[in-house]
C-alpha cells in the first residue's frame, strides 16, 4: 500500500531536518522545478553553470511563491542561496520526489501545499516572551504572555494557543510549588473526555479544569467529579470567570465549585514562592518559565509554545 503523501512529506521533513529557513527555501524552489520541468528531475540539471548553486534559489523566487498564498514576510534573505548544505537539501529531496514518481503520480500542488503549511509554523515558531520588569505587575506578566498567544491564535486558524499556554503555566506552577511527580501532565489537544481523566491535573482529591471559555460540558465534568467524591476547582479567564459562575449556579453547584481567574491563580503563587521579595520574584518566575518549556517540549509538537525571558 502506498504511503499517504502528507505522511511520505512529514517523515522526510523530520530524518532530514527541514524545517528551518535554509531548506524550506530549497523545497519550495525545487517544487517549483518539478512542476515547470515534471518528474522525474535531474538533479544536476537543478545547479547554477558553476555548479556552486542551486538553480533558481534566490529571495525573488522563494517570494514570488510564498505571495501566491498570500504570504509577504521574507523567509530568507537570500531565499537560502548562501545556506551551507543548500545543494545537499536539494539532492535528498529531488531523490525524494524521485522516488515517490516511480511509485505513481505525484501532486505538486499538495507538495507545495504541505511546504507553505511548514512556512506558515517557522514564522510562528518565535517563543512568546515574558519581561522581567520590577515595575509591572506579576498578573500583568502573566496577561502579556497570554495576550501573545491571543494574537498568534488569530493569525493562526484552527490553533488554541492560549488554552495550551494557560494549561502548562498552571502546569508548570503547581510543579514548581508541588516538586515534579505529583501529577500527570498531557498536551493540550487530550481532552479529559477523551482520556476519562477527572481533570487536566488531578492532585489529592482535586480534580483542576482549566478553559479559557466554560461551557455547559465543562461544568458537567465538574458535577461528575463531586458525584464521585472529588473537589473540582475551575480556572479560566476574566472574561470566562462570570460565565463560569453562571453556569454553575444554573447547574445547582455554585456552591460546591471554586473558580479561580488564571492570572491571580498563578501569580499570587509566584508571590509566594519567591516568598514576597524582589530577587526570589525574579528566581519564580525564570523557575516557572523553565519548568513550562520543559512541559512544552515533552508534551507538544509545537516549539513556538515555548516562553523567552528577556531583560
Amino acid at each position: 500500500m502506498a504511503v499517504p503523501l502528507k505522511q511520505a512529506l512529514s517523515k522526510f521533513t523530520k530524518e532530514n531536518s527541514f524545517k528551518s529557513k535554509g531548506p524550506l527555501c530549497v523545497a519550495l524552489v525545487t517544487t517549483q522545478h518539478a512542476k515547470t520541468m515534471g518528474l522525474p528531475l535531474d538533479e544536476k540539471q537543478l545547479l547554477t553553470d558553476g555548479g556552486g548553486q542551486v538553480l533558481g534559489l534566490g529571495k525573488g523566487a522563494v517570494q514570488s511563491i510564498l505571495k501566491r498564498h498570500e504570504i509577504t514576510r521574507v523567509l530568507a534573505a537570500e531565499g537560502g542561496r548562501t545556506s551551507r548544505g543548500s545543494i545537499g537539501n536539494m539532492q535528498k529531496y529531488v531523490g525524494f520526489l524521485n522516488d515517490l514518481a516511480s511509485k505513481g503520480p505525484v501532486d505538486l500542488d499538495e507538495v507545495e501545499e504541505f511546504w507553505i503549511q511548514r512556512v506558515q509554523e517557522f514564522f510562528s515558531a518565535k517563543p512568546f516572551k515574558i519581561r522581567l520588569d520590577a515595575s509591572r505587575s506579576l498578573r500583568t506578566v502573566v496577561r502579556h504572555v497570554l495576550q501573545q498567544a491571543e494574537e498568534r491564535q488569530k493569525t493562526m486558524t484552527g490553533t488554541y494557543y492560549v488554552g495550551g499556554v494557560m494549561q502548562h503555566l498552571i502546569g508548570s506552577k503547581l510543579d514548581c510549588a508541588l516538586g515534579k511527580g505529583a501529577f500527570v501532565h498531557n498536551s493540550f489537544s487530550t481532552s479529559d473526555a477523551q482520556t476519562g481523566r477527572a481533570g487536566d491535573f488531578f492532585i489529592g482529591d482535586v480534580a483542576i479544569h482549566v478553559t479559557t471559555s466554560p461551557g455547559e460540558a465543562v461544568i458537567e465534568r465538574c458535577r461528575e467529579n463531586l458525584d464521585q467524591g472529588y473537589r473540582p476547582v475551575l480556572v479560566t479567564t476574566q472574561r470566562g470567570l462570570a460565565v463560569g459562575e453562571g453556569l454553575a449556579e444554573n447547574a445547582g453547584i455554585g456552591e460546591r465549585l471554586d473558580l479561580f481567574e488564571v492570572e491571580q491563580f498563578i501569580a499570587l503563587n509566584l508571590y509566594e514562592l519567591g516568598k514576597f521579595a524582589a530577587d526570589g520574584r525574579r528566581v519564580a518566575v525564570a523557575e516557572l518559565v523553565k519548568r513550562y518549556n520543559e512541559i512544552v517540549e515533552e508534551f507538544e509538537t509545537d516549539p513556538s509554545m515555548k516562553i523567552e525571558v528577556t531583560t
